[in-house]
């Protein structure tokens, strides 16, 4: 395979166009092409090309990394996951998180607060908050310091909040006989991630 190609890119001038046997190749960083001895016309050495394809594996995550994030935040744990049913080999995958982190765009304690504060104040109960940052791959102990303080930050009382959920619950199941409505409505309550003692306490009193 001969380098035919190794000028600035345009939209990037601290990345290089490589092109190899005249056909693009990737846009790549030029600091990591220092060292590798690249000169256009001549053969590239197997090593080389392995190091090449594994910079290009990089850029492709990280670009596929941020596009995920454009859309919606993500758990670093979740966003690997995603990454890797892509196709995207592990080493990139990891190194693009690890540049992401570096540039502070990962941040699994500001996501967990975020996606806290933002569930709780629509009726998502403590268990239930911490339950989704765990299925996303954020740490129990992160996880539920972030509820809490998303709880105490947004004025969210879960003993309150449940009781005005179980009240408009209890409305729309009004018809129903009162075992059956009771039943449904804890089963309701607890899906929404609140404590039993105050399922029990709500219901009752409805």
């Amino acid at each position: 395979m001969i380098l035919t190609g190794l000028a600035p890119d345009p939209r990037r001038p601290d990345y290089r166009l490589v092109e190899v046997d005249r056909g693009r190749f990737a846009s790549l960083p030029a600091d990591a092409l220092v060292g590798l001895a690249l000169v256009v016309g001549q053969e590239i050495g197997p090593r080389v090309l392995e190091r090449l394809q594994e910079l290009a594996d990089l850029e492709a995550a990280h670009r596929a990394a941020l596009r995920a994030l454009a859309r919606r935040a993500h758990a670093r744990v979740d966003l690997r996951r995603r990454l890797l049913q892509k196709q995207h080999p592990p080493a990139a995958v990891d190194g693009a998180l690890a540049r992401l982190a570096a540039h502070n765009l990962l941040d699994d304690a500001r996501f967990a607060a975020d996606y806290a504060a933002a569930k709780a104040v629509r009726g998502r109960g403590p268990a239930r908050l911490v339950n989704d940052l765990l299925t996303q791959g954020v740490d129990r102990r992160v996880a539920e310091d972030a509820v809490r303080a998303a709880l105490a930050a947004e004025g969210v009382d879960p003993a309150r909040a449940v009781r005005a959920l179980a009240e408009k619950r209890a409305r729309q199941l009004a018809g129903l006989p009162a075992p059956v409505r009771k039943r449904r409505l804890a089963a309701f309550l607890a899906r929404r991630g609140f404590a039993g003692s105050d399922i029990r306490t709500v219901v009752e009193g409805l």
